[in-house]
């Protein structure tokens, strides 16, 4: 039987994982080849995708400590591999390393920023036994790089992790922004400048630089975020899923009941779908992913660790929106360039914030498709979307949870009069003040389909026929409903729509018997008047 191992749960000390017997997955290989292949490099990923803990990893490596990297016996007895750059031609020698981390920040006044740039700054001054004579964070810094420079005789290295966790707390405050892109540009302005005393830069973040102008005079660093060969960096790869750790998707299955072909399958429907580069490369949620191996239950652990605030906040400040309209959207390239608070689109915040992802990709036409990347985001963001679109203050969590058991019932039972009746129930209790500006199907077409979603259904919109496109398709475990939404009309037209375009003909090979229905809202009764269901 498999050992179940340690998995390193939030932990992003590369030290902590090796010497503790936590499982690394080994990517230097690729660190690796960024460091004998370039010198300033940007990485974008998304939260808790294991960033800091490749910072950590390259502090290691310039600070020499080639013994973390060998195989080693740890103190309780875990043997730890070899890794790939222990076995390279990798010199070891020691360099001085400067790191500024601001991820743990939950900044709020731009006071704490200012105070963890000063403290950062002192830190190594006094190791290096500067006494800083201004309080010019510019002048500081290339101080700093100078004399780690001298006194070592080896450039020195800088690592700035999360550089834009506070801009993205204060998205919407353009001032707090500003003055945020002031201290940024001022502390790191040097790099470019300094290039002589630096052996290596790397920055992280969840934006892309060019979309927060905070590097503008550091223009010479090399953007990977999307570079194929770099598209596996952070998170975990399919490959290095079904190899390093067949061992513990074997466990969890055994705890689940589920043999390994279907513990795989689920682990890809919930925590999969990743893309980060032209290549389509597979990646699976990292913290999730070993979330669910140590806890041996699958469950949305990423989603649940903290959606980012500014997510909400952005889209808030954005005309309305639906699922639909940012769920298998095409876009081009340089949407993912846009700055994150021209409030245009959505998009750009939502690709790097790792809500949406890369589904397809067009050479010809240069075209992107970008959609949710698997069950676990999907959910998660439509409770949240759902949140945005009723402005929660006008529903309560009571409402909603009723309408979850209803279709929990639903799914189990197949008894849509029921499931329908709790949703009638459920836009009764919404306010006449909130509806009264959402007058229209679109309004009632993006509601349904969100708190599906946010159900867990399986569930589509706009799926495409010969002859248009159904509202809504529900994939449930005995039948397939195919539904269509009508506004002052009757439920006997949307019956007709369905039957005269043929919406259904398409899954009359899927073995489950399909039922259509069609449903009719009333802009006088603000509700399903009638409905009717056809086997």
């Amino acid at each position: 039987m498999p050992i179940k191992k340690k998995y390193p749960v939030g932990i992003q000390s590369f030290e902590s994982i090796r010497q503790d017997g936590y499982l690394y997955i080994d990517k230097t290989p690729l660190i690796y080849k960024m460091l004998t292949e370039g010198k300033p490099y940007f990485l974008s990923r998304p939260r808790r995708f294991g960033k800091s803990l490749l910072v950590s990893t390259i502090a290691a490596i310039f600070e020499g400590r080639r013994e973390l990297f060998d195989t080693f016996t740890t103190e309780s007895g875990i043997v730890q591999p070899q890794l790939f750059i222990a076995q390279s031609d990798w010199r070891w020698e020691k360099h001085p390393v400067i790191r500024f981390d601001f991820s743990a920040g939950d900044f709020q006044a731009i006071e704490e920023l200012d105070t963890l740039i000063d403290q950062t700054l002192k830190r190594y001054e006094r190791r290096y036994g500067i006494t800083a004579e201004v309080s010019d964070t510019n002048i500081r810094m290339a101080q700093l790089l100078r004399t780690a420079h001298y006194q070592t005789g080896k450039r020195v290295v800088v690592l700035v992790d999360e550089y834009d966790n506070f801009i993205l707390h204060a998205l919407g405050d353009s001032e707090k922004v500003a003055m945020a892109r002031s201290r940024f540009q001022n502390v790191f302005g040097p790099l470019k400048a300094e290039d002589d005393h630096l052996q290596f830069v790397f920055v992280t973040g969840i934006s892309k630089f060019s979309q927060m102008g905070i590097f503008s005079k550091l223009n010479n660093l090399q953007d990977i975020s999307m570079t194929p060969a770099y598209d596996t960096l952070c998170g975990i790869s399919e490959q290095e899923l079904v190899t390093q750790m067949r061992s513990d998707i074997e466990l969890l299955g055994e705890a689940n009941g589920l043999s390994y072909d279907d513990q795989l399958a689920e682990l890809k429907h919930t925590y999969d779908g990743y893309h980060f580069s032209r290549r389509m490369t597979d990646i699976y949620n990292p913290f999730s992913l070993m979330y669910a191996f140590s806890t041996q239950e699958t469950g949305h652990y990423w989603f649940a660790s903290g959606t980012s605030r500014a997510v909400i906040d952005m889209l808030a400040q954005m005309p309305p929106i639906s699922i639909t309209q940012i769920n298998d959207v095409h876009c081009e390239a340089n949407v993912f360039n846009n700055a994150f608070d021209s409030y245009a689109t959505p998009l750009p915040l939502l690709y790097q914030s790792g809500y949406l992802t890369i589904k397809e990709y067009d050479r010809d036409l240069d075209d992107y498709t970008l959609g949710f990347p698997n069950m676990e985001v999907r959910q998660g963001f439509c409770d949240c979307l759902y949140q945005h679109i009723t402005h929660r203050q006008f529903t309560t969590d009571e409402d909603k949870s009723q309408l979850l058991r209803a279709y929990k019932m639903f799914r189990r039972n197949s008894d849509l009069t029921s499931f329908i009746e709790a949703i009638k129930t459920f836009l009764a209790g919404l306010p006449y003040q909130w509806e009264h500006d959402n007058r229209n199907e679109h309004f009632y077409h993006a509601l349904l389909y969100t708190l599906l979603c946010s159900f867990g259904a399986d569930v589509s919109a706009e799926e495409s026929t010969a002859k248009g496109n159904s509202d809504l398709v529900l994939r449930m475990p005995k039948y397939i409903y195919v539904i269509e939404l009508k506004y002052d009309q009757s439920a006997q037209e949307a019956l007709d729509q369905i039957e005269e375009r043929g919406y259904a003909e398409k899954y009359g090979s899927d073995g489950r018997p399909v039922v259509k229905v069609g449903m009719a809202f009333s802009s006088e009764a603000r509700n399903i008047t009638e409905w009717r269901a056809v086997h």
